[in-house]
């Protein structure tokens, strides 16, 4: 295995020197087999789900409308302006070929096609990883994309994350690989058109994919502005190519769309005349994926609000007070459907139990993220050498930000946030690399509460 980076410095042996003995690099090893031990535990629990849970829960109900409608009318035009879900059409299509292959039962064929989705990723990542130059990184961004909150549920049951998650990941892991590296090969040439053809198709699946888009762009500017890479015509070429290639399906899915929602969402029939999504101006929803984005922060870099010292941390405290006061008293703003909104209504039965929790939650995710930044600040070096960490900043950045364009009335569900997983993963274990025992239980019991996120549909709807 090559684990050398662009600059000639192993990515594993830049981030000890970066980060200091705390951030000591572990072997490989330790990732992959935490990754099988993990992937086996929810293939387990995503096959018995599927076998002995057959009435259609959460949101299979909504989304099996258009996966039947894939299944009798195919991919075409019609069908895709009858399209009643938010998302894209390539999850549902995706889920119709496995009811299609697998007759008899609708809703099994799509939930099987959703897990064949992830295997297929996890499978990809193992083996597309061991031709990068940070191995361990991806190992561990697939870590925690498995063991992350939401991850059981969408591999169980027929929603369109797997599908997009497959596009998106091997997509991006491809892509950048491709990329990075001065030499274009043929081999890599094919690599990096296949590779945005994926991210393209990613964005047809869900479309906050959208910002894997703007952040190739600046990815690939950022490689061009080295003079090696200028006077490569065929690099140069390669990249134009494939930028064009992840536009196509996007710009198909709008003109037949008219639309980056479907006609339905769009005009708000589509949910009991409640939602409707489209594109439209949103000053709050960044804000609000912001700060799900930092919660979600919290157990995967769990040890990093202990690494500031001095006037750094007493700034990062202040922050964090400042901008918990600040956000509490719109606590109702940032409840959006899931975990935290469950819990702080808990938290409510006892007299201002709820807004004391918020405000916790608050300044320990902002602390938490204002030490994440400090440390990538200290490693902006190394980061910039490694490939995976720079453009996953990107992605944040770019989900975030487009979140400003999304109009209408429909919330931001935190499962959301399982889209960024593997890119807050690369982030998480560039900045804190080791696997500490604190981190293994923090990251345990993050995939428990995925299974308990699952199983609780075998005793309610």
């Amino acid at each position: 295995m090559n684990n050398q980076s662009a600059n000639g410095l192993s990515v594993d042996r830049a981030l000890h020197s970066e980060g200091g003995a705390t951030l000591s690099q572990p072997q490989d090893e330790g990732y992959f087999q935490f990754v099988l031990a993990v992937f086996l535990l929810n293939i387990l629990s995503a096959i018995l789900f599927i076998s002995l849970i057959k009435r259609p829960v959460y949101d299979d109900v909504y989304n099996m409308l258009d996966v039947h409608t894939y299944t009798v009318e195919g991919f075409s035009k019609d069908a895709l302006l009858s399209q009643r879900n938010a998302p894209g059409p390539t999850s549902f299509l995706w889920m119709a070929l496995g009811a299609r292959l697998l007759p008899g039962n609708e809703l099994r064929g799509a939930r099987i096609a959703v897990l064949g989705s992830w295997v297929l990723l996890v499978t990809g990542m193992l083996v597309g990883a061991r031709y990068s130059d940070t191995q361990s990184l991806w190992s561990a961004a697939l870590l925690v994309l498995l063991v992350f909150p939401h991850t059981l549920e969408s591999t169980a049951t027929a929603l369109t994350e797997g599908p997009s998650l497959l596009f998106a990941i091997l997509g991006v892991l491809a892509w950048t690989e491709s990329v990075w590296h001065s030499k274009a090969t043929r081999n890599s040439c094919v690599l990096v058109v296949l590779g945005g053809l994926s991210m393209g198709v990613a964005v047809t699946s869900r479309q906050y994919f959208l910002a894997l888009l703007p952040a190739a762009v600046f990815f690939a500017f950022y490689r061009w502005r080295r003079a090696d890479m200028r006077g490569n015509p065929r690099w140069v070429s390669g990249v134009v190519v494939s930028l064009l290639f992840a536009a196509v399906p996007v710009l198909l899915l709008i003109l037949v769309w008219r639309n980056i929602s479907s006609p339905g969402v769009a005009s708000g029939t589509s949910y009991d005349h409640v939602w409707r999504a489209s594109a439209g101006l949103n000053l709050w929803r960044p804000i609000i994926v912001a700060f799900y984005t930092a919660i979600y922060l919290v157990p995967l870099t769990f040890p990093a609000m202990f690494q500031l010292r001095g006037s750094r941390r007493r700034l990062a405290l202040l922050f964090a007070v400042l901008g918990g006061a600040a956000i509490t008293p719109f606590s109702s703003l940032f409840l959006q459907p899931g975990p935290l909104n469950s819990l702080i209504r808990f938290a409510s039965r006892l007299p201002r139990g709820g807004t004391a929790l918020f405000a916790v939650i608050a300044i320990l995710a902002l602390y938490n993220a204002a030490s994440v930044c400090a440390l990538l600040w200290e490693q902006r070096q190394v980061i910039s050498s490694c490939a995976p960490t720079a453009f996953a900043l990107l992605v944040i950045v770019f989900f975030v930000a487009e979140q400003v364009g999304v109009g209408g009335n429909l919330p931001f569900y935190d499962r959301y946030v399982l889209q960024l997983a593997p890119f807050l993963g690369l982030i998480a274990f560039t900045v804190l690399p080791r696997l500490t025992p604190a981190r293994v239980f923090a990251l345990a019991g993050l995939s428990a509460f995925s299974h308990i996120m699952l199983w609780r549909f075998a005793f309610i709807g």
